[in-house]
């Protein structure tokens, strides 16, 4: 399949799917707190299980040393603390304070800086979606899967403000829809400017695993910290490990898929060329 035709399906149904937390809470079928539960420790696994199995591997395989790296790791992880601290409407997971008592003008201010602020956070997935695509398609799928699954409990509490803002239902499925097509064009534009560029690849798959690193440890690890009914603290711990297996398993057999693939393409060239030669020689 085309690599772009592919980012475009990736990075469309990872945008798609992180908005499921946020259907949910428009049917009022599941509560916030309900769904950010058992999303939050999923999100971690899959966040930490990139990072660590599929990231950072593929990044030392770019002919980049490993101390280097590891350099660029922390750059990520620099970074994304950088950008939480000055620019605090990228993560909203803690944010679910009255505002019942705010003017109405100040509402739609506040409405604002909650859209932007996700469409930014939008722009920064997109562009590792498409940093982790000039990798290889696998570590593009992998990364799509792990944004896809922070992004849940993300958009579950960007709808839950947007909805205590007095913002009407469809209006916020509206805006939060728009707002992620951000993901798809920053992927796009992340893929064309890198593939124009030699040797960019393990950097910027180096800085998505440094960030991944810092928003599972610092923002996901303290909200299942906060968890005191011990049975749903175990189960937590059992979600967060079966999302590192699982993220594991899908990068290791879509790489397996790949390969194999790779192989089969090969050796059809090389026949091809086998037999083009052949046909050549009994011309002559």
């Amino acid at each position: 399949m085309n690599e772009w035709l592919l980012l475009l399906l990736a990075a469309t149904a990872g945008s798609l799917f992180s908005l499921v937390g946020g259907f949910l809470l428009l049917s009022r079928k599941i509560s916030v707190e309900t769904i950010q539960r058992f999303a939050v420790p999923f999100a971690t696994g899959a966040l930490l299980a990139a990072a660590f199995i599929d990231l950072l591997p593929e990044a030392l395989e770019g002919g980049v040393s490993p101390r280097e790296i590891l350099l660029y790791a922390l750059y990520g992880f620099i970074v994304f603390f950088i950008l939480e601290r000055f620019l605090g409407w990228f993560h909203h997971h803690h944010e679910h304070d009255d505002h019942t008592v705010r003017s109405k003008k100040k509402n739609k201010t506040t409405r604002s800086l909650v859209v932007i602020g996700d469409t930014l956070h939008n722009v920064i997935d997109g562009l590792v979606i498409g940093a982790a695509f000039l990798a290889d398609p696998t570590t593009g799928i992998v990364t799509t899967i792990a944004i896809a699954a922070h992004e849940i409990p993300q958009e579950i509490g960007d709808f839950g403000l947007l909805l205590s803002l007095g913002m009407r239902r469809r209006n916020v499925l509206a805006v939060n829809v728009v707002s992620a097509l951000a993901t798809v064009i920053a992927a796009f534009a992340a893929y064309a400017l890198g593939s124009s560029v030699d040797g960019v690849e393990p950097y910027l798959l180096a800085i998505a695993a440094g960030m991944f690193i810092y928003i599972a440890a610092s923002d996901l690890v303290p909200t299942i910290h906060t968890e005191t009914n011990r049975t749903i603290a175990n189960y937590q711990t059992i979600i967060l490990l079966t999302a590192i297996v699982l993220v594991g398993l899908i990068t290791n057999s879509l790489h397996g898929f790949i390969e194999t693939g790779s192989h089969s393409e090969e050796s059809a060239h090389r026949h091809e060329a086998d037999h083009k030669k052949k046909s050549q020689s009994l011309i002559e």
